[in-house]
């Protein structure tokens, strides 16, 4: 879904997903959970509005702080791809106010992680709400793709959901999910959030990764 507004005679589009599906193209059965993207100061603002599970249990780091494997607890995720380089940011929100940034380069292939984050989370009732500003330096250049995901439930009930999931057609005899299948991406545009002149800004981050893989292979 989109929704457009005018800023200084540049559109700026926010952009409305909802995971309707588990990573095996299968219904969900709840109200699905919706991602919001919409331009920020210095970066792109990430809200989410979900169902609360409260399982498994919070973790035990501090809100509003970085917190390792949060992907073994309740989150939400996205993941922005340049598919023609394979390097990808990686964004994890925790319901309790923990979160997890990942840099990738190639699949599976986190060089950086752990990264600073502005993230509010707050639960009212059976839902959760949380917003997150995402700096544009955290981002790889080229940006072409991305997927979103969400995970809740502990032992057999651990259930994994995805934008966009894995063909039905597509899956094998004793298969799991994994998120990092950068292959069933979609397309995404900054552009169509930021506006069609807008250029994404460099980033050192992956520039001095790049110059370190350069390096690191001649």
């Amino acid at each position: 879904m989109l929704n457009i507004s005018c800023v200084g005679c540049v559109l700026l589009t926010a952009m409305e997903f909802c995971i309707r599906t588990t990573w095996d193209s299968l219904p969900v059965d709840h109200k699905p959970v919706k991602i919001r993207f919409s331009p920020g100061e210095d970066g792109l603002i990430m809200q989410v509005t979900a169902p609360f599970f409260n399982d498994p249990p919070a973790p035990a780091g501090p809100p509003g702080q970085p917190f390792p494997g949060l992907w073994d607890y309740e989150v939400v995720e996205s993941f922005f791809l340049n598919s023609n380089t394979e390097q990808y940011l990686e964004v994890e929100l925790c319901p309790h106010g923990q979160h997890l940034v990942l840099l990738l380069n190639g699949k599976h292939n986190a060089f950086m992680q752990q990264l600073p984050l502005s993230f509010m989370a707050s639960i009212e009732d059976k839902t959760w709400k949380g917003e997150a500003l995402l700096p544009w330096r955290y981002f790889p250049p080229g940006v072409n793709k991305m997927n979103s995901y969400a995970i809740h439930g502990s032992g057999a009930g651990r259930t994994y959901e995805a934008l966009y999931p894995v063909p039905r057609e597509d899956l094998q005899e004793g298969e799991g999910p994994d998120f990092h299948r950068l292959e069933y991406f979609q397309n995404f545009k900054l552009q169509s959030i930021m506006g069609e002149g807008w250029v994404q800004p460099e980033s050192d981050l992956w520039e001095n990764a790049s110059q370190y893989l350069r390096k690191s292979t001649n």
